[in-house]
């Protein structure tokens, strides 16, 4: 097939100058036709950078327009259900930053809604296509670590202060606060490394005294053998660890955040066989004794590569893969965000009905 995949992207704030348009531009089989936002400044980059796109100032003008094959929905959380509900009864396909949603039902109605569309639907986990989560999976699926026992993730940050002009992540909204914006990555690595936990027991709280929405949690994804425990925190100036995970035969801990996001922030095209390499000095280390062979030291990261997501949705918008991630793994993302809050609320363990 040599017709492009014409895209729409609605919104260009973080997401969709960061994560969306370089990708769109870069991988061959898109054409990066239009991005919808009011913001002169925005206007000014995009023209400057995608001279051939169109800007419009709103999503709509996307929505309505029946050249566009595929909108990406980068808007604030509480407006992805509309909008990738809109783009799938246009006869569009549609990719949704993460999270999904703001609810379980809402997700469900949109899987359903692009069955009957028969439509691809998909939602933007992008660290699976980090450096960090692609050498944590090659491990797991080795077993050089033998049988974990112990599994523990750290997104932290140092944010002490308000964001200028009022961020709406920052605000009483459905879908604001760190558990929906950073949670849900660490949820959705924990379920494709080890599947659906059996219970959750979840800490979902505010610690910075101004803050009106969450911006720290400890939950904790019981397994049959073991205990994934996901953090994050706002007033983290020395960060945890981005992943350690302790097994039978031995142990793996990785510092430090894989390069894309910050190369990509700073003007960087996604481009080269070099792209999303780490530096030596944040590969993980490992301690393991397996079979006998004592290995200890530096284990070099695999290259992150966001531009692996785009690449199988052009193949699976055109009928020669299957997605990648899947609308169905998104929901359950956000049933866990669910039943983590009912159990910082309760005060409680929740089981996973099913499991």
């Amino acid at each position: 097939m040599t017709t492009s995949i014409r895209t729409g992207i609605i919104g260009y704030g973080l997401s969709g100058r960061v994560f969306h348009a370089p990708f769109i531009d870069v991988v061959d089989g898109y054409e990066l036709t239009k991005i919808s936002t009011r913001k002169p400044e925005s206007v000014s980059l995009i023209n400057r950078r995608y001279p051939s796109t169109v800007v419009v100032p709103d999503g709509q003008d996307i929505i309505d327009d029946p050249a566009i094959d595929l909108v990406i929905v980068t808007s604030p959380n509480t407006d992805h259900f509309r909008w990738a509900k809109a783009a799938l009864l246009a006869g569009k396909h549609a990719v949704v930053e993460k999270p999904f949603t703001v609810s379980v039902a809402e997700a469900d109605e949109l899987i359903e809604l692009a069955k009957e569309k028969g439509k691809v639907l998909s939602v933007y986990h992008n660290r699976r296509f980090t450096s960090d989560t692609k050498t944590v999976r090659k491990l797991l699926d080795s077993g050089l670590l033998g049988e974990v026992r112990d599994y523990e993730s750290h997104f932290d940050r140092y944010r002490p202060e308000p964001r200028p002009f009022g961020a709406w992540r920052e605000k009483p909204l459905p879908g604001s606060g760190i558990f929906y914006d950073l949670g849900s990555h660490l949820i959705d690595q924990a379920l494709w490394f080890f599947g659906m936990p059996e219970a959750v027991t979840a800490e979902i709280n505010a610690q910075r005294p101004w803050a009106k929405a969450d911006d720290h949690f400890d939950v904790r994804l019981h397994y049959p053998a073991f205990t994934a425990t996901l953090k994050s925190g706002m007033l983290c100036k020395i960060p945890g660890a981005t992943y350690m995970i302790h097994g039978t035969n031995g142990s793996y801990v990785k510092y430090g955040l894989d390069v894309q996001e910050a190369t990509l922030d700073g003007g960087a095209i996604p481009e080269g066989k070099d792209w999303g390499r780490e530096p030596e000095a944040i590969w993980g280390r490992i301690n393991v004794d397996y079979k006998g062979v004592k290995i200890q030291g530096k284990l070099e990261s695999e290259h992150g590569d966001y531009r692996e997501y785009f690449i199988n949705l052009r193949d699976a918008i055109w009928g020669k893969a299957e997605i990648a991630v899947k609308p169905e793994e998104a929901r359950n993302v956000m049933l866990i965000i669910e039943l983590a809050f009912r159990s910082s609320e309760e005060r409680r363990t929740i089981e996973v009905e099913g499991q």
